[in-house]
Protein backbone atom coordinates (compact mmCIF):
# COMPACT_ATOMS: atom_id res chain seq x y z
CA UNK A 1 0.00 0.00 0.00
CA UNK A 2 1.40 3.76 -0.80
CA UNK A 3 0.23 6.81 0.59
CA UNK A 4 1.01 9.87 -0.12
CA UNK A 5 0.34 13.53 1.90
CA UNK A 6 1.56 17.06 1.60
CA UNK A 7 2.35 18.83 4.35
CA UNK A 8 2.73 22.89 4.25
CA UNK A 9 4.81 23.62 7.48
CA UNK A 10 7.24 21.82 9.56
CA UNK A 11 5.16 21.94 12.38
CA UNK A 12 2.42 19.61 9.67
CA UNK A 13 5.41 17.13 9.54
CA UNK A 14 6.26 17.19 13.10
CA UNK A 15 2.16 16.32 13.90
CA UNK A 16 2.12 14.07 10.79
CA UNK A 17 5.27 12.07 12.21
CA UNK A 18 4.37 12.54 16.18
CA UNK A 19 1.00 10.62 15.00
CA UNK A 20 2.84 8.00 13.35
CA UNK A 21 5.04 7.21 16.42
CA UNK A 22 2.13 7.22 18.56
CA UNK A 23 0.80 4.69 16.10
CA UNK A 24 4.07 2.23 15.77
CA UNK A 25 4.22 -0.70 17.01
CA UNK A 26 7.27 -2.77 18.18
CA UNK A 27 10.12 -3.85 15.61
CA UNK A 28 8.81 -1.13 13.29
CA UNK A 29 11.36 -0.27 10.75
CA UNK A 30 11.02 3.33 9.00
CA UNK A 31 13.71 3.79 6.56
CA UNK A 32 13.65 7.72 5.54
CA UNK A 33 14.58 8.93 1.99
CA UNK A 34 15.58 12.38 0.95
CA UNK A 35 17.75 14.62 0.32
CA UNK A 36 19.67 17.13 2.52
CA UNK A 37 17.13 19.09 4.18
CA UNK A 38 14.33 17.49 3.61
CA UNK A 39 12.91 17.23 7.10
CA UNK A 40 14.66 13.01 7.86
CA UNK A 41 15.68 14.25 11.41
CA UNK A 42 12.44 16.23 11.48
CA UNK A 43 10.21 13.43 11.62
CA UNK A 44 12.45 11.11 13.71
CA UNK A 45 12.22 13.33 16.21
CA UNK A 46 8.60 13.72 15.64
CA UNK A 47 8.49 9.82 15.82
CA UNK A 48 9.78 9.88 18.87
CA UNK A 49 8.27 12.35 20.92
CA UNK A 50 4.81 10.29 19.53
CA UNK A 51 6.99 7.21 21.19
CA UNK A 52 6.86 9.16 24.63
CA UNK A 53 10.57 8.96 24.38
CA UNK A 54 11.40 12.01 27.37
CA UNK A 55 15.03 12.78 25.73
CA UNK A 56 16.27 15.46 23.27
CA UNK A 57 16.51 13.56 20.21
CA UNK A 58 19.35 14.94 18.00
CA UNK A 59 20.58 13.42 14.84
CA UNK A 60 23.50 11.08 15.25
CA UNK A 61 25.21 12.12 12.19
CA UNK A 62 28.62 11.69 13.51
CA UNK A 63 27.88 8.81 15.87
CA UNK A 64 26.05 7.02 12.93
CA UNK A 65 23.09 5.76 15.84
CA UNK A 66 21.36 6.36 18.97
CA UNK A 67 19.41 4.34 21.14
CA UNK A 68 16.69 6.29 23.46
CA UNK A 69 14.88 4.35 26.23
CA UNK A 70 11.30 4.37 26.60
CA UNK A 71 8.02 2.40 27.16
CA UNK A 72 9.30 1.10 23.00
CA UNK A 73 12.52 1.53 22.97
CA UNK A 74 14.00 4.11 19.90
CA UNK A 75 16.88 3.07 17.57
CA UNK A 76 17.86 6.11 15.35
CA UNK A 77 20.35 5.56 12.50
CA UNK A 78 22.08 8.36 10.18
CA UNK A 79 24.05 6.51 7.60
CA UNK A 80 25.15 10.02 5.92
CA UNK A 81 28.58 9.32 6.48
CA UNK A 82 28.87 6.02 5.82
CA UNK A 83 31.73 5.21 3.16
CA UNK A 84 31.15 1.47 2.61
CA UNK A 85 27.86 -0.64 4.02
CA UNK A 86 30.60 -3.44 6.11
CA UNK A 87 30.93 -0.63 8.30
CA UNK A 88 27.36 -1.31 9.85
CA UNK A 89 28.37 -5.19 10.81
CA UNK A 90 30.62 -3.48 13.62
CA UNK A 91 27.62 -1.85 14.94
CA UNK A 92 25.41 -4.75 15.03
CA UNK A 93 23.04 -3.03 11.80
CA UNK A 94 20.73 -6.16 11.18
CA UNK A 95 19.83 -7.17 15.15
CA UNK A 96 18.38 -3.56 15.73
CA UNK A 97 15.68 -4.12 12.53
CA UNK A 98 15.09 -7.27 14.28
CA UNK A 99 14.50 -5.70 18.02
CA UNK A 100 11.13 -5.11 20.19
CA UNK A 101 11.35 -1.44 19.61
CA UNK A 102 10.99 1.20 16.64
CA UNK A 103 14.08 2.02 14.21
CA UNK A 104 14.46 4.86 12.07
CA UNK A 105 17.15 4.63 9.58
CA UNK A 106 18.09 7.85 7.87
CA UNK A 107 19.65 7.82 4.70
CA UNK A 108 19.31 3.91 3.99
CA UNK A 109 20.26 3.76 0.73
CA UNK A 110 23.76 3.62 1.73
CA UNK A 111 22.89 0.56 3.77
CA UNK A 112 23.67 -1.88 0.92
CA UNK A 113 21.19 -3.83 0.86
CA UNK A 114 21.13 -4.14 4.44
CA UNK A 115 17.06 -3.03 4.87
CA UNK A 116 14.93 -5.46 6.06
CA UNK A 117 12.00 -5.74 3.56
CA UNK A 118 9.12 -5.14 6.72
CA UNK A 119 10.75 -1.81 6.42
CA UNK A 120 8.30 1.19 5.69
CA UNK A 121 9.77 3.45 3.49
CA UNK A 122 9.26 7.36 3.36
CA UNK A 123 10.14 9.52 0.76
CA UNK A 124 10.15 13.36 1.12
CA UNK A 125 10.57 15.04 -1.38
CA UNK A 126 11.17 18.72 -1.19
CA UNK A 127 8.45 21.12 -3.02
CA UNK A 128 8.81 24.54 -1.86
CA UNK A 129 10.98 25.94 1.64
CA UNK A 130 7.82 24.98 3.51
CA UNK A 131 6.04 22.49 1.88
CA UNK A 132 7.01 18.36 1.42
CA UNK A 133 5.27 15.44 -0.59
CA UNK A 134 5.96 12.69 1.74
CA UNK A 135 5.19 9.10 0.46
CA UNK A 136 4.85 5.63 2.70
CA UNK A 137 5.16 2.98 1.21
CA UNK A 138 4.01 0.05 3.28
CA UNK A 139 5.48 -3.71 2.96
CA UNK A 140 3.84 -6.20 1.60
CA UNK A 141 2.26 -8.60 4.66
Amino acid sequence: MIKEIITHSENETSGWAEELGKSSKKGTVYALYGDLGTGKTVIAKAVAKGLGIKDEVTSPTFLIQEVYKGEIPFYHFDLYRIDHPDELDELGFGDFQEEDGVVIIEWPEKAGGRITEAAVKIYIERISDTERRITIEYPDN
